[in-house]
Formats: structure tokens, sequence, C-alpha cells
């Protein structure tokens, strides 16, 4: 069924939940060299929808009418719905600056292959705790260079995803201004990566006006296609390093304002200077009564704000093809709106200097918007529906388990009291009274919470997440422990990662406190986490008085309710250590 909720989005009042700017999530996964984007099964569809807000949901059909448990597509709330739902899952993650969460996209990024493991199992754990679906079609695990958010990411560079660029050259010339409106959303989209963008579509632009009659004339079809041919060639934009300077050239014209921000890197030994973003925008009405000093410090200003993100903090180059910019920044009398935006250059000119020379300046546009293709061969972008995807594995470790140690395990059950119980209880092979009460107390509280099951003899222990072989010979615990905290794949994690290791491998009484005593006495990372700090001083044992109040103890008893007469909420105690003798 399909319903039309555009009548009761008119009646909705915006939630005004801020859903994460692109540009910013991108420069976040560009800092990494392991990326895994995952996306949520028909995201909206695992909202529950409240009793309350169904009656608004009701739809009628020929059979009766319906009511939508789940949250439905084409609400007007339900992004920004969706999103504070999947904060509230991740609120640690999304602080510590890893996780990263687009609406119904959950991209995780880091710098190791450990960190990276550790943190996918702390993500898997919370979805499979709240019962989230994940769609594994659209998963993609540990890559160093994949496409998220319509771009294809790298530690080094970013550029526009090709397979949705090519979409746009198998499209005729627009027929309509919807048609337009659609070309220019979805080419804004990119307009960081395109040079001139401003000025190409500007013709484009004013097709799209209310008063203007639909008509595709010459300079209109040159504008399409030259936009269409910069979405196909438009250059990589290397990703920013916060701690290199940048370069931020600016110019303004009569047909809008443009800056663009570079960085020089060293890539291969050789300093490259490259574009990190392009902005820009069409004057305002009221802005075009300013005169040529005016607009670039319009320009500036600008520029400062929309890239405050990369500039705070960060020490750059303002670039310029006006000559008198700085002696106007010293300007003794300025006008109210020079007055306002020296008030904002001023903020910056602890890390900014200003340097004249004549460059060409790349300009860009805005909006957002969608131009699909059927999937099909025509299409250069077609990927086959039974294609099975390639998963890059960086490292594998193997740990040989025969079949002795299967009936190592089973051996050990015979020799330990409780393992035998065990068995006989799962068998229900137990005669007469039930050997329950002979069980120890922790195992005895799992059995009583159905915790235990057996299969082909052996037993395993069952929690809320995990279930694993059951194991008491001290061998065979000792193997598992030097496995998860020793081998080469696991690097001498720390206690608490060698527990979560553990805890997907076996169990078996007091697993927590064991863990916890073999990362102690690992000789090599006792040698490795060596005390930083100030030498700790001796305790000094305090003498016992040989007279009354020749010792006493002191302290304050705050948060008292205020007496009668005065406003005092605190006592000082004093003790008398000979004789405990105390004074209020």
């Amino acid at each position: 069924m399909i319903a039309d909720f555009r009548a009761l989005n008119t009646y909705t009042v915006p939630d005004r939940y801020p859903i994460p700017k692109i540009q910013i999530a991108l420069t976040q996964i560009s800092q990494a060299v392991n990326i895994t984007t995952m996306d949520a099964f028909k995201g909206f569809h695992q909202n529950v929808v409240t009793p309350r807000a169904r009656k608004n949901l009701r739809i009628i059909f020929h059979c009766g009418v319906y009511e939508d448990l789940r949250m439905p597509f084409g609400i007007k709330n339900a992004p920004s719905h969706f999103e504070r739902m999947m904060n509230e899952i991740f609120p640690e993650e999304l602080s510590e600056g890893w996780l990263i969460i687009y609406i119904e996209e959950i991209i995780v990024c880091s710098k190791t292959w450990e960190e990276h493991m550790y943190r996918l199992s702390r993500v898997l754990t919370k979805i499979q705790l709240v019962n989230m679906k994940i769609s594994l079609k659209k998963c993609h695990f540990a890559f160093k260079e994949l496409k998220a958010l319509g771009h294809v990411v790298s530690d080094l560079s970013l550029e526009i995803d090709k397979t949705k660029v090519a979409a746009v050259l198998l499209k005729t010339m627009p027929q309509n201004k919807k048609e337009i409106q659609s070309f220019l959303g979805f080419a804004g989209y990119y307009r960081q990566h395109i040079k001139d963008f401003a000025s190409i579509a500007r013709p484009l632009y004013k097709l799209c006006d209310k008063d203007t009659v639909f008509e595709m004339s010459v300079d209109r079809v040159k504008a399409f296609e030259s936009l269409r041919e910069s979405l196909t060639t438009s250059p990589l934009l290397l990703m920013p390093d916060f701690k290199l300077p940048f370069k931020l050239y600016i110019d303004a014209s009569g047909d809008g304002l443009g800056a663009a921000l570079h960085q020089v890197q060293i890539i291969n030994d050789k300093p490259v200077e490259g574009p990190k973003f392009f902005i820009s925008r069409q004057i305002k009405p009221t802005e075009t009564r300013c005169g040529a000093s005016q607009m670039d410090c319009l320009c500036l200003v600008w520029a400062l704000e929309k890239l405050n993100y990369f500039l705070e903090g960060c020490v750059f180059e303002v670039i310029t093809d006006f000559t008198a910019f700085k002696s106007l920044l010293k300007m003794k009398t300025p006008n109210r709106h020079m007055l306002r935006w020296k008030i904002v250059i001023q903020e910056y000119r602890g890390n900014m200097s200003i340097v004249h020379k004549d460059e060409n300046i790349h300009k860009n546009a805005d909006r957002l918007s969608r131009w699909p293709l059927p999937n099909n061969i025509d299409n250069p972008a077609y990927v086959p529906e039974e294609a099975s995807p390639q998963i890059p594995i960086e490292g594998i470790s193997v740990t040989d388990l025969k079949s002795t140690f299967f009936e190592k395990v089973r051996h050990s059950y015979t020799q330990d009291k409780n393992c035998s119980i065990l068995c006989q209880l799962l068998n229900k092979d137990c005669k007469g009274n039930s050997p329950i009460h002979a069980l120890d107390e922790v195992w005895k509280k799992s059995y009583d919470e159905g915790r235990f099951h057996l299969l082909d003899g052996i037993i395993y222990h069952r929690t809320k997440h995990t279930c694993v072989m059951t194991v008491v010979d001290r061998s065979l615990i000792n193997l598992v422990l030097k496995e998860c905290h020793d081998s080469p794949f696991s690097g001498h994690l720390s206690e608490d990662r060698t527990r979560e290791k553990v805890k997907t491998c076996i169990w078996w009484p007091m697993w927590q406190k064991d863990v916890a005593e073999y990362c102690k006495t690992c000789d090599r990372c006792q040698k490795a986490n060596k005390s930083t700090g100030k030498r700790l001083g001796n305790m000094i044992q305090i003498q016992e008085p040989s007279r009354p109040w020749e010792i006493v103890h002191m302290d304050w008893v705050a948060g008292l309710p205020p007496g009668c007469d005065r406003s005092y909420n605190a006592c000082l105690v004093i003790v008398d250590r000979f004789s405990k003798n105390p004074i209020f």
C-alpha cells in the first residue's frame, strides 16, 4: 500500500534535530585508513510509531482502514527522528569521533587493523542489542577506499563517484524547468569539485525563475553541456592535513563570490599544492550596490564563515587580487558594513596573513537532488544483481584445532565434579535425588538460569549475545589466553580488549579474574607499560599521642540545613586522637 502524506506534512511541526553536514563527515572519513560502511535495512521501518501518532497515519483502503505500526517513508520528520534514535544508540562512539551516522548509513573509521576490529565489534554489539537489522548487500567492511555519501573516499583524496555521474551522461536535454532544477541539484551536490561552477550554471539558474519562459537558448544549451562535461572531468580533492597551513584564494565579481581552499602537501617526496574545497554563491540584489572594495571584504567574510571548520585554529594565507585589501582593513573611519566585517576578520588575524597575487579562482553552486537511471545494460553504471562483492582480507589468524582437542575437552569433564554432574543433568540420566545441590554456587546459578547446553558431548555456555564452549582443563585455558593476548594478531591487548576476545571463545568459572591475572603477569606488557609519572612517596605512620590534644583530627560536615537563628550550613568537627573527645 502506498499513501500520500503531503497534506499531513503541511500541518506537521518541523523537527529541527540536526543532520550531520556531508562535507564535515567526509573530512572525518578521510583521516582513517580502514573504513567500514553499513546501511540500516529499510531504516525508517525500524522505528515504532506510538499509539498516539498512529491515528494520523491511517490509510483508507477498499478493504478497510489501516494504521502504520512502523514509521513509513514520506513523513516530514522521519529523517530527524531516525537520526535522533541512532545518536541515542551510539552516544559514546559519536563523542569519540570515529563513528559517523548519516541517517541510516553507519560509517566506522580507524587507523589500525586492531583498532578497527575493536570498534567494529562495539558497533555490532550495540546493533544486536537493540535488534536493529542491517542490509548485508550494502555493507563494506574494512576498505581503504570505498564509496560513501556519493563520493569515493580514501585517506589521501576525495573524488566524485563516477557511477553517479554516468547517469547524467545518458540524460537528454532537459524539456522543462523541473528537469533543469533536478540537474542543477545533482550537479550542485558536487559543487566543491567543479571549477567555475557559478559562472557556468548562471544561465540555467536564471531559467528557473518563475517569470522566465522555458526556452533552451544557445547559451543555456552551452551551459548544460559544459556543466555536464565538468562533472566527468572534475579534479581530485586532496584530503586536508590540519597540521599544515592552508591557502585561501578569494575573488568577487559582478556575477558572484568565490573562494578556493588549497594546501601544499608532500606526496612522493615532492611538495604538491592541491585543492581542498571550492565554494561560491551568486550576489544578492541588495549587494549589487556595493563597490569593488566592499565586494572583496564581503567575499572574505563569507569565505571565513563557510570554511570555519577548516580554518579555525589553523594558520592560513588569504590570496587576493585586490591591491588595497591591507590598507582597507586599517581604515580609521569605516562604514557600518565594513566595521561589522572587520570585526569578523579580526577573529582570524592571529593566524591569517594577506597576500596580493593575480590568480584564477574556482567557483561553485548549491542544492541537492538525485537523477536516477534504471539499472540495465545500457547504463554505464550497471551493476549485476547477483554480482558477488570482493572483500579484501588484510590478515588471517589460524589455530589448528584437531579432533584430539575436543576429545581432551570431553575427557576433562570426567575429571571435574561440576562437569560430570552437568552432563548427567543435561542428558537427564539422573535417578533418585537430583544432584543439583552438589554443584558449586557459580555452576548452580548458571544452570538455574538455563545457560548450559549439551551437544556432541561438549557443554556450551549461553549468554545474551554469545554461546561458547565450556572448558575446565587448565592447559586448554592457557592456550586460549595465549591466542587472545600473545599472538601477533592480538598484539598484547589491554585487559578489557583481551576479555572481549576471550568472551567469544570459551567460558569457565571465574574467567574474568583469570584474564585479569594473565594480563597483569604478562612479562612483555609489564616491561612496555612502565609508569611515566613521578615516583610516589613513602607512607608515614602517624605516631600515637601520649597525652590529650597532642594530635587532633579535623573535617568539615557540609550540606546541613540552615538553623533557625543563623544561616550556617556546615559544621567543623575536631576529635582528639588520644581521648576521642569531639568538639563541634
